[in-house]
């Protein structure tokens, strides 16, 4: 039993084991003045231990720049989304779009903002400044390359710049000639200049044509991510590796040294009236044992399903009807918690 003049101080940790979050509390008592410094430095542990690193993966359906735009002089076939195009994409559309993704990014990252956003489905770099802004003035910046893509939709990786430093970036291109398709991002970053992690933003090839016809093209691309995996696993074989984006299949451990963290959680897009958890994260065994994975499944996200019931993502466009909503998928989010 503690006395009336004992002082009571509650430190909370998280512990993230067994791809579950843990949450526990120890007391301590301290008698006046004399042990100020020790519950400080307890309270300053547990204060690191509090932030961990936070990551998410997000395909955004659709993040086209209404002018119309050409890579290397090859002009995209993005005319669709103009405003004269079939969509009437306007620039109040477009403003209203990265407003609505900087508004959900914030409300995952709540008070201290989320680190690391890998993004599916952006057309180019002027569409990622406009979020970086949007998000939080001078305070987010981007990885973004052109790719091959016929309709010239992307992958990027947006990170915050007080916790992350970009060491290095390139990309990994997936050849499924005559067909093309987005290539493999990768960038090696170092968090609050300590701890090094290896990030891969993935947007596999789609389903089109039907999912049996057109899994060699994924099968493809995950061969060579699979090769550029291996590469930093035969140099460092407890490197820390997470892979991210919208595999465009179901849950699956099929990358050799890394786990798929999405098996067992319910879907994040919805087909037919089914959902289906096509956005993923793989991550390395040094990875797995202090992260918790989850799907952001916030309910003004969503709306009625009327032709299957229950819910399903809000999207832009109902059809060709302008629909102010947010994408047809949902996005996943990574907690790692970084230890020396």
């Amino acid at each position: 039993m503690l006395s009336k003049k004992s002082v009571q101080r509650y430190c909370f940790f998280a512990n993230y084991a067994n791809k579950s979050c843990v949450f526990g509390f120890f007391v301590v008592p301290l008698p006046p003045m004399k042990h100020f410094l020790l519950i400080g430095l307890l309270v300053g542990v547990c204060s690191l231990q509090a932030k961990p690193l936070r990551v998410v993966s997000y395909n955004v359906e659709n993040l086209f720049h209404p002018k119309h735009d050409t890579v290397c002089g090859v002009e995209k076939d993005d005319m669709e989304w103009t405003p004269d195009g079939a969509r009437h994409w306007t620039y109040t559309r477009y403003y209203r779009k990265v407003e609505s993704i900087a508004r959900v990014l914030t409300n995952i990252g709540e008070w201290d903002g989320v680190d690391i956003v890998g993004l599916q489905e952006v057309e180019n770099a002027a569409c990622l400044k406009r979020l970086c802004h949007t998000l939080r003035p001078g305070e987010y910046d981007f990885v973004h390359y052109e790719s091959p893509d016929r309709r010239g939709i992307d992958v990027a990786l947006i990170y915050r710049k007080a916790r992350i430093d970009t060491i290095s970036s390139r990309i990994y291109a997936v050849n499924i000639a005559p067909e093309t398709t987005r290539d493999i991002l990768y960038v090696c970053a170092q968090i609050d200049g300590r701890y090094t992690v290896h990030l891969f933003v993935c947007h596999m090839p789609s389903q089109r044509g039907g999912a049996a016809e057109s899994t060699w093209k994924r099968v493809r691309a995950k061969q060579v991510l699979q090769g550029a995996v291996d590469s930093i696993l035969a140099v460092q074989p407890s490197a820390a590796i997470i892979v991210m984006g919208d595999m465009n299949s179901a849950p699956q451990d099929d990358l050799f040294g890394l786990t798929n963290r999405m098996q067992g959680l319910a879907g994040t897009y919805k087909w037919h009236g089914r959902w289906a958890c096509l956005d993923q994260f793989y991550s390395s065994p040094t990875v797995d044992s202090l992260s918790g994975a989850r799907i952001y499944d916030a309910e003004w996200l969503q709306e009625a399903d009327e032709k299957y019931l229950g819910m399903k993502p809000k999207r832009s466009y109902n059809g060709y009807h302008y629909q102010d909503g947010f994408s047809d998928h949902l996005p996943i989010v990574l907690e790692y918690l970084l230890r020396d």
